[in-house]
C-alpha cells in the first residue's frame, strides 16, 4: 500500500476488476499473459516453421495451376522445350478458340450445368431432410440407421460401379441424363454434416418453436434453416464442385456428346490430339474450372463460416 499527496491510500489493482474498460491486471498477471502469448505463438522458431509450412503449401497448390494456365497459352513446340519455359513464348491464345470451335464446348457445358444443377438440388434436399429426421425425430433404431448411413461413407464409389452399371444398362438408361443422375443422387456426407450442425442449435429455440405449436416442416423452414445458412451453403458448394468434376460414372454412361459433361469432353479433345498437343487440353481445363472459381469467389465467406461453425463455442 502507498500514500498519495492527498494522503489517500492507493491499493494495488485487484485482478479481474476495473470500474471501466478492460480488467486491470497486476504486473505478475501481465508477465504471465505475455509468457502464455509467446508460448502460444511458439517463439521465433515456431513462427519460422509456420511460414515455411505455409510457403510449401502455397507452392504445392499453385505451381500445378500456374503450369496449367501457362501451358494453355503455349505453342506445341514451346510446351516440349528443354529446359522447360516458365512463360509462353510466343503466346498462343488460339488454343482457346480451337477448343471452342472443335469441341462442341457449348453442348458439354450445357450437359454439365444440367447434371450439376439437378444433382445439387436432389442431394441437398435429401441431405437436409435426412439430417433433420435423425436430429429431431425419435424412432426405434435411429442410431443404428444413422450408423449405417455413416458407414456408407467408408465404401469407395468404385466398388459399386459394376453393379450400378449392370442395373442401369438393363433399364436402357445409357446415354440418358437419368442414367447419370440417379445413381449419383444419394450421398451420406450431407446427412452427416447437416445433422451435426442441427444438433448444435440451441435447445431453447427448438423448445420455443414446439411450444408455439409450429409443425414439422414449418419448424424446418422457419426456424432451423434460417439458423443454418452458412453450413447449408458450404454443403451446397461442396456438392456443386464434386458433381461438376464427376468423371468416372458419366464416362461409363455416355458415348456421345448428347449427355456427356465437360470432363468427358476434355477426354475427347485429348483423343483428337493424340495425347501430344497439351495446349488445347489445358485451355479446355481452364475453361472448365472458370465456372467453379466464380461460384467459389461468390460464396467463399459463407463456405468458411459453415466449415468452421462449432469450432469455437462461446
Amino acid at each position: 500500500m502507498t500514500m498519495t499527496d492527498d494522503t489517500k491510500p492507493v491499493l494495488p489493482p485487484v485482478p479481474g476488476t476495473s470500474p471501466e474498460g478492460a480488467p486491470e491486471l497486476t504486473a505478475a498477471q501481465r508477465r504471465r499473459a505475455g509468457s502464455r502469448h509467446q508460448a502460444f505463438e511458439g517463439g521465433t522458431g515456431g513462427k519460422l516453421l509456420g511460414y515455411v509450412g505455409m510457403a510449401a503449401a502455397v507452392l504445392l497448390f499453385f505451381v500445378p495451376l500456374y503450369f496449367i494456365a501457362m501451358t494453355s497459352l503455349k505453342t506445341h513446340g514451346d510446351i516440349y522445350s528443354d529446359p522447360i519455359s516458365w512463360f509462353p513464348n510466343p503466346f498462343a491464345p488460339e488454343n482457346y478458340s480451337y477448343v471452342l470451335s472443335e469441341l462442341r464446348f457449348d453442348r458439354y457445358l450445357r450437359n454439365s450445368i444440367i447434371i450439376t444443377s439437378i444433382l445439387t438440388v436432389i442431394e441437398v434436399s435429401l441431405g437436409v431432410m435426412c439430417a433433420y429426421g435423425f436430429s429431431f425425430l425419435r424412432f426405434p433404431g435411429r442410431n443404428l440407421l444413422f450408423l449405417l448411413v455413416i458407414a456408407s461413407l467408408m465404401v469407395p464409389n468404385q466398388v459399386t460401379v459394376i453393379s450400378n452399371y449392370a442395373l442401369v444398362a438393363s433399364w436402357g438408361w445409357r446415354n440418358t441424363f437419368q442414367g447419370i443422375i440417379v445413381p449419383l443422387a444419394a450421398v451420406a456426407f450431407g446427412t452427416f454434416l447437416m445433422r451435426n450442425h442441427f444438433l448444435s442449435l440451441p435447445k431453447e429455440v427448438m423448445e420455443a418453436a414446439e411450444l408455439d405449436g409450429t409443425g414439422f416442416f414449418r419448424t424446418l423452414f422457419r426456424v432451423v434453416l434460417p439458423m443454418s445458412w452458412p453450413t447449408l451453403i458450404a454443403f451446397t458448394l461442396i456438392t456443386v464442385v464434386n458433381e461438376w468434376n464427376q468423371y468416372l460414372w458419366p464416362f461409363l454412361m455416355s458415348d456421345t456428346d448428347k449427355v456427356a459433361p465437360l470432363p468427358i469432353g476434355l477426354t475427347q479433345l485429348q483423343d483428337n490430339e493424340g495425347l501430344t498437343n497439351w495446349g488445347p487440353v489445358m485451355a479446355g481445363t481452364v475453361l472448365t474450372a472458370v465456372p467453379m472459381l466464380i461460384v467459389f469467389l461468390i460464396l467463399q465467406k459463407q463456405m468458411i463460416k459453415g466449415l468452421t461453425a462449432g469450432a469455437v463455442k462461446g
